[in-house]
């Protein structure tokens, strides 16, 4: 899987971009190609979507644009040329806390988002998606809250442990202490 491209963006069109790397033109489907400036350099982070008929690139400015994509597209009945335009006209903190409040009005406002499809992302994603303003990493724990996200913690209850996480710790052993505490 690809991680990000730094190229020359060379064209643009109303749902991608063309990026240029080692004289390759990439095409990378992107939530707002009129954000990205023509014929300047870019770093764009990617997520590739492969299946026997098709093989596509899709785009993000920032990590954590891409990790909401990736949690969006794993909810049922909601595909990448559906969550792109979510990306487009939402902001990720706004999807978030719709999603978290079960605001079903905010998230069908978007475009091919139904009552019934928006219900199935609230039941698929509520407390699951952390807000990173909401957890002090002043301890470097990026790499931890990560992992315990990625184990099914909500983010309120890696909130109370990491205070009591040793952050000099290598990571596992901050994973295995965080365990222990979650535990208690």
């Amino acid at each position: 899987m690809y991680n990000y491209i730094i190229g020359k963006i060379t064209d643009q069109e109303s749902n991608h971009i063309v990026i240029e790397n080692n004289n390759i033109g990439y095409t990378v489907f992107v939530a707002n190609p009129f954000s990205f400036e023509l014929n300047k350099e870019a770093k764009v982070y990617l997520y590739n979507q492969v299946k026997e008929d098709e093989y596509s690139l899709y785009g993000f400015k920032t990590k954590d644009e891409r990790a909401l994509f990736l949690k969006l597209i794993n909810v049922k009945g909601l595909g990448p040329k559906m969550a792109l335009p979510m990306l487009a006209t939402g902001s990720i903190a706004g999807i978030i806390d719709a999603i978290d409040r079960e605001n079903v009005l905010y998230l069908t406002k978007f475009p091919k988002i139904g009552e019934k499809l928006a219900r199935q992302i609230i039941l698929d994603l509520k407390g699951k998606l952390a807000h990173k303003t909401d957890i002090d990493l002043s301890g470097n724990f990026d790499e931890l809250v990560s992992v315990l996200e990625s184990l099914g913690y909500k983010n309120s209850e890696i909130k109370k442990i990491l205070p009591k996480v040793n952050a000099s710790l290598e990571i596992e052993e901050q994973v295995k202490e965080a365990l222990r505490l979650m535990l208690k």
